[in-house]
């Protein structure tokens, strides 16, 4: 690898305005970008895509709430009596081992296919929501420092520009005083 070489994948838009905000740092504008700015990207901007967008977002909003959990909850309860009674689930000591083991078999059967799935679907949604409110407030924050950064780096440009002018009047009052000091 080249030293100096850009590693990165990107896009041949994202590659052109890096460019152009090295090329020209005090004219580039920092942008805030979150999860709603990003929705277009998975389904596309066209009406199909914003229903799709739409739809996806109430069902995870629906769905991803502790009070889904808990009515899932309530929801893999209610089999929980047919599993039980379906496979002659009792207590040991009565019946043989292998009907036991099958009993168990079921019980972790129903454990594994409906409680955890029903249960644990909205609470990871819910972790979802979390994660990403954090990440969009985040990138809100980043953005106001990145904007009063750039405002700061345009500041120091332009007296980097008053003082390169100041320095070239200096360099020519200079010369025309040498001037007038030599013989001629």
């Amino acid at each position: 690898m080249e030293p100096g070489k850009d590693r990165r994948t990107s896009s041949e838009a994202h590659r052109a305005a890096y460019a152009a905000a090295k090329a020209a740092p005090a004219a580039h504008k920092p942008r805030l970008i979150t999860s709603h700015h990003a929705r277009e990207q998975v389904h596309g901007a066209g009406a199909l895509g914003r229903f799709n967008n739409a739809l996806a977002v109430a069902i995870t909003k629906s769905v991803g709430t502790m009070w889904a959990a808990y009515v899932f909850t309530l929801l893999a309860l209610c089999s929980l009596p047919a599993v039980i009674s379906a496979t002659g689930w009792i207590p040991t000591g009565f019946f043989p081992s292998w009907l036991i083991a099958a009993s168990l078999i079921s019980l972790v059967a129903w454990v594994a296919q409906t409680f955890l799935q029903l249960v644990l679907l909205p609470i990871i949604i819910v972790g979802q929501n979390v994660i990403s409110a954090s990440q969009d407030a985040r990138a809100e924050a980043d953005h106001l420092t990145l904007t009063s950064l750039h405002e700061i780096n345009v500041q120091q440009l332009q007296m980097l520009t008053q003082q390169r002018e100041l320095l070239q009047q200096q360099r020519e009052i200079l010369d025309l005083l040498r001037q007038q000091e030599m013989p001629h």
